[in-house]
């Protein structure tokens, strides 16, 4: 604990969505983070258990290394090895692909430190936090909409981990590849991913302090072992080869700028899930120095290392190998030396279970639990979110860049982008940063606003979503959407999805509560204490 804890001084804020007479058993401690006192939240509270509750002062203890290897561990699997690759593949050189994924890193880090100061502050995770903008029940509607989308990436990167593991055991055993086939992959491809989606939720099964202490060795193993296969190609390689060399097809005129906004945003997509629930991480900080310092150093930094290492490595398979091999399985899997096979297998295992449980896992964990705190904890929602990963069937999410890039990061990077833009204006520009914690689990409280509902969140959502997303479309044949766009007039705003969703929300959502709810107007009747 730190500091003196002293009751939060009386009277609420003058803003617009509170009302009352102070947060009922609020201690600010002298370092401005908050918590509640024993009893505070209603006990038999509907919006309430454990898992939700804030975490106490003394549990918050995650230091700037902590969120420093969580982001290492994240950043380097085999879908960010990929995303280079993508963007090559789509016409780009190594420079202007590097050049677009660092600058979406950076772009994505800015709300992701905004939105993940309440965790320090107030201890409360992502769906809890929401409850201050869309109200109690409200919360679900963008806590479901995120974990949907989690649990699509559980399955892609549980996949993409099972396929890996396939490639480099079949080098090792010889026929292992070859086996019959079952809904079209061999059955051995089939074991792989299950073994593997078991290994993940057992992991994560054990809690968040498990997660904290595998993370912090999986980064440093991980780093290892991609500087390993850098090495071991350029020993090979006698050099990078040619790939540094070769011009872009779209060069940095008229051809280039049409694919590159489309695949910022899309890049920026890429983590943009994070940037919603980085308070189910940054609740467990020692203080807002550690998260910020934390998610600064880690996030961009690695990222951008991670797309040079991927590209200088692939350069090196063009000079071994004759083709440019963008898979760091395939790439591995030339290898016959057994313990190379081996130790490629397990960075493999570890690079792709410290991404899968931190960025996919956790947050849908709680986003069920706040949808059902009485019959849903912590480990139930996890177990939830394996068995939704695999019914979705998401491999067909990575058929094409396109549809991969375009598509996929494209859609879900509008839609994540609006309920970021809500949470920002609600908590920064509304708020000033000033939660009634316990109200955030009390119904008829500050954040109960209609039946639970803040329909202000609920428009500037609605509204957000529909000009981010509304003109998504596709090249003839090469996505589900038509070419002139969903709603042909807002064709021209879907390349910039995710930056238009955030803007519009931010600033509609800020005006309604100007407008509907005034400084010193509840939106409720008084609440009982």
């Amino acid at each position: 604990m730190t500091g003196t804890a002293t009751p939060a001084a009386p009277g609420p804020p003058s803003v617009p969505g509170t009302e009352g007479t102070g947060p009922s058993g609020q201690l600010t401690h002298a370092d401005g983070r908050v918590e509640l006192a024993d009893g505070a939240i209603p006990a038999g509270s509907r919006f309430a258990n454990a898992d939700l509750h804030p975490v106490p002062m003394a549990e918050r203890r995650w230091t700037t290394y902590n969120f420093a290897a969580v982001w290492v561990g994240m950043a380097h699997n085999i879908p960010s090895w990929l995303l280079a690759s993508g963007l090559v593949a789509l016409g780009m050189d190594w420079k202007q692909a590097v050049f677009t994924i660092a600058l979406a890193n950076v772009i994505v880090l800015f709300p992701m430190l905004l939105t993940g100061h309440a965790g320090p502050k107030y201890g409360i995770p992502f769906p809890v936090f929401a409850r201050a903008s869309f109200g109690l029940r409200g919360a679900n509607l963008p806590a479901m909409i995120r974990a949907g989308v989690a649990c699509a990436w559980f399955g892609i990167q549980t996949w993409i981990g099972g396929q890996g593991i396939f490639v480099l055991l079949g080098k090792i055993f010889g026929g292992w590849t070859k086996a019959a086939e079952v809904g079209g992959q061999p059955w051995t491809l089939w074991v792989c991913f299950v073994l593997f989606w078991a290994l993940e939720l057992a992991i994560i099964y054990r809690g968040m302090e498990a997660l904290r202490r595998f993370e912090n060795w999986a980064a440093p193993f991980v780093i290892v072992g991609a500087l390993v296969l850098l090495g071991w190609m350029s020993a090979k390689a006698g050099g990078l080869g040619p790939l540094l060399g070769q011009p872009s097809e779209l060069g940095w005129g008229a051809d280039f700028w049409p694919v590159f906004f489309p695949a910022l945003m899309g890049m920026i997509a890429f983590w943009s899930t994070l940037s919603l629930n980085i308070p189910d991480f940054t609740r467990f900080g020692a203080g807002q120095r550690a998260q910020v310092w934390g998610q600064s150093l880690g996030l961009p930094t690695t990222m951008t290392l991670f797309a040079l290492l991927s590209v200088f490595v692939t350069s090196g398979s063009q000079a071994v190998y004759g083709a440019t091999i963008w898979d760091p399985v395939e790439l591995a899997a030339k290898t016959d030396n057994v313990f190379g096979l081996l130790f490629a297998l397990v960075t493999v295992l570890v690079a792709t279970i410290s991404v899968n449980i931190a960025a996919n896992v956790v947050s849908p964990a709680y986003d069920l639990a706040n949808l059902a705190p009485r019959f849903i904890n912590f480990r139930t929602g996890a177990l939830i979110t394996g068995v939704v990963g695999v019914l979705i069937m998401p491999w067909k999410l990575t058929a094409t860049p396109e549809l991969y890039i375009f598509t996929w990061l494209g859609t879900v990077g509008g839609l994540l982008g609006t309920v970021a833009g809500i949470l920002i204006a609600d908590y920064w520009l509304v708020r000033r940063t000033r939660l009634d914690l316990a109200d955030l689990y009390r119904e008829g409280g500050a954040y109960w606003y209609t039946a639970g509902w803040n329909w202000r969140a609920v428009v500037a959502f609605a509204v957000g979503g529909l000009l981010a997303v509304g003109g998504s479309w596709s090249a003839a044949g090469k996505g589900p959407f038509p070419a002139d766009g969903l709603i042909p007039f807002l064709k021209p705003l879907a390349d910039y999805g995710w930056a238009v969703g955030m803007s519009s929300s931010l600033l509609l959502y800020a005006l309604l509560m100007a407008v509907t709810s005034p400084p010193g107007k509840p939106a409720r009747a008084p609440a009982p204490r």
